[in-house]
């Protein structure tokens, strides 16, 4: 891919990307409909300069949030995918995909092209969107550090932490309540695989005797899983989306049907060991409650994707 084939403006609350259509430099248009930002058509076209442009908020698109002790960093993907030619079912490029990232600082006054984070006083009964901040990655081994390589091997366990920024409000806890697996960044395409889900039951290890679980919550603000590596049986790229839906809730509330980390060995265990919160995993865990997001204004919940995730099988020895 050439260069110069893409531009990005990262906005204090948006992106914009700008690619043209001769994005491989080889000076062949392609198609409108082939390019995408994380799953999201071009917002707009320039025909006579021949340029795709794409405008998202930073939470849009299939955006990943990303945290370092000084900046939040957005990460968004590019993707080219192309359709077969004249109807025949073959491709004469190859698909494409380029991360785009925004980095914003944490602290102190920025630019006017740099996000200055406007905290509102969190309380038990008023908090904005703003005030919360989740995210959603793939870590090391060890769990020390973000794991930098997303290829996996089947069989390997991908370990995934989720956590809710606290700042300098009431503690927090984080739940999983659900997570889908596709072969492209849109949750609502096919094949997909909803590994997780009635709020916070993961059913991978039920369904396919897999080991995936969760680990014992040792900090609520944070909550890690195990997913065995997987490939769709038509997916010949190996390539996977993940995509989870998190909540936060105040740390002091009780763990229960609907705030849980459920995972299934000889029976559904519970993270935290309130294993009777999963007795309604093989039902309707909401049936008969009360939606805990009562907050009004307030953003508690958040969807965040990984991906692209690579699964190759393993090489013969």
């Amino acid at each position: 891919m050439a260069p110069e084939s893409i531009k990005v403006i990262c906005g204090e609350n948006s992106i914009r990307v700008e690619a043209k259509r001769d994005l491989l430099g080889s000076g062949v248009l392609v198609q409108t409909t082939d390019v995408t930002l994380g799953g999201c058509a071009a917002t707009e076209e320039d025909p006579k300069a021949q340029i795709l442009i794409f405008e998202s908020e930073l939470h849009g698109c299939g955006s990943q949030l990303l945290m370092s002790e000084e900046s939040f960093i957005y990460v968004f993907t590019l993707l080219y995918t192309p359709s077969p030619l004249g109807g025949s079912p073959i491709v004469r490029t190859i698909d494409v995909s380029v991360s785009i990232e925004c980095h914003y600082r944490r602290k102190n006054d920025v630019s006017s092209d740099v996000l200055k984070p406007n905290w509102a006083p969190f309380s038990e009964t008023k908090a904005s969107e703003e005030s919360l901040y989740f995210s959603l990655r793939l870590m090391t081994d060890n769990w020390q550090f973000p794991r930098s390589s997303t290829q996996f091997f089947l069989g390997d366990m991908m370990k995934f932490e989720a956590s809710v920024e606290q700042f300098h409000h009431i503690p927090l806890r984080v739940t999983v309540d659900s997570c889908v697996a596709t072969v492209v960044p849109n949750v609502d395409t096919v094949p997909r695989y909803a590994f997780l889900g009635n709020n916070g039951c993961m059913f991978d290890s039920q369904l396919t005797g897999s080991s995936s679980h969760f680990l014992p919550q040792s900090h609520k603000d944070k909550l890690q899983f195990e997913l065995e590596a997987f490939r769709f049986q038509h997916g010949n790229s190996g390539v996977i989306y993940i995509t989870c839906s998190l909540r936060a809730t105040e740390a002091a509330a009780n763990v229960n049907a609907t705030n849980k980390a459920c995972s299934f060995s000889s029976g559904w265990r519970e993270a935290s060991g309130i294993h009777h919160a999963c007795s309604c995993c093989d039902t309707d865990c909401r049936a008969g409650t009360k939606s805990s997001l009562t907050v009004q204004g307030t953003k508690w919940e958040q969807e965040m994707a990984v991906g692209p995730i690579t699964v190759k099988e393993k090489p013969l020895r």
